[in-house]
């Protein structure tokens, strides 16, 4: 991580711990707005106006937290207003890079060979971790915001007529109850599955563990007597934050961070929501199985060979001949 804007050392999964052993995630700092006008949003300062071409995107496609954003970006259209770059899958000892990987988009705004020189140049006394998303300001040449769940409602309303106004990812009148979606879903399954992965304890692994799967029966109930999606008809910024880790689930959590109690697979309705979420326009655009699976499965401190598993099989989305790979 960065210390007083200086790396210090190898990078590391796990930077703070509960007093169970539990894996602690790092607090976003960047929290700013961009607005149609340019006034402060929900946190921040203002100053950050609307405007095609001012913006870049920087995600990691193995990252479920970056891809919610990439998939708001093209749900509301803005391809052509907020520029990309897409960091190496493979984790280096200094964190995100900008590499040749197929399926990489280097830095053309800073030019820059690692993440953490980004946040160096935006605050050069940063301390903390480098981490993706990070929507950048080209024009004052700073980070604007690297919370995803901000960057998620910055591209759902912050840029007005420059956006798709056809879906409101955030509409008014269900806010209450997606709020309430994100603070179950949040702690328990998105986050819950790097609690259960990188648990330095037994009794911190079995809980997070616990909490996964009692979320997934839960979800799976609610969804085979409802639907299509989590609030109905309406497709909304829950459906995001938990399709991004329900994609990943079988290719990396279920062996990586042994999350092994069941596939999602095997849970029926959610499978059929997942693949009826991947069938919307766009989505399978931001969604790279390779990039995850790389990703998760160079983490040293979980594979230390780095051998990369070759299912597995995702009809429709990654599929895996057994045929292929053993001839």
């Amino acid at each position: 991580m960065l210390v007083n804007g200086k790396w210090t050392e190898d990078w590391q999964p796990v930077q703070a711990k509960d007093a169970k052993g539990g894996f602690v995630r790092q607090t976003s700092s960047f929290r700013n707005f961009v607005t149609p006008d340019g006034a402060p949003g929900p946190t921040g300062e203002g100053g950050f106006k609307a405007e095609a071409g001012r913006y870049h995107l920087y995600v990691a496609l193995i990252c479920p937290w970056a891809c919610r954003t990439l998939m708001a970006r093209k749900l509301k259209g803005l391809e052509d207003v907020i520029s990309v770059s897409i960091v190496d899958p493979n984790l280096s000892d200094k964190g995100w890079r900008f590499g040749d990987y197929p399926g990489t988009i280097p830095d053309t705004v800073n030019h820059a060979e690692f993440m953490y020189e980004l946040y160096v140049k935006a605050d050069p006394t940063y301390t903390g971790r480098a981490t993706v998303p990070v929507l950048w300001d080209k024009k004052t040449g700073t980070i604007v915001n690297n919370e995803s769940a901000d960057i998620l409602r910055i591209f759902n309303t912050g840029f007005g007529d420059l956006a798709n106004d056809a879906i409101d990812l955030y509409p008014e009148d269900l806010r209450a109850e997606i709020d309430t979606l994100n603070d179950w879903i949040y702690p328990n399954l998105n986050n819950g599955v790097y609690r259960t992965g990188f648990a330095t304890t037994q009794v911190a692994y079995d809980e997070a563990f616990g909490q996964v799967f009692r979320t997934l029966d839960a979800l799976e109930e609610r969804l085979a007597g409802g639907g299509p999606f989590l609030l109905g008809e309406r497709f909304t910024e829950a459906d995001i934050r938990l399709f991004v880790t329900l994609i990943r689930f079988d290719a990396a959590y279920h062996g990586a961070f042994k999350c092994n109690l069941r596939r999602l697979a095997d849970y029926k309705a959610l499978s059929a929501y997942l693949y009826r979420v991947y069938g919307l326009p766009g989505v399978a655009e931001t969604v790279n199985i390779d990039h995850i699976k790389h990703g998760y499965y160079s983490i040293k401190s979980l594979n230390p060979n780095g051998i990369v598993p070759l299912g597995p099989d995702l009809p429709g989305i990654y599929p895996v001949s057994v045929k292929e790979v053993t001839a």
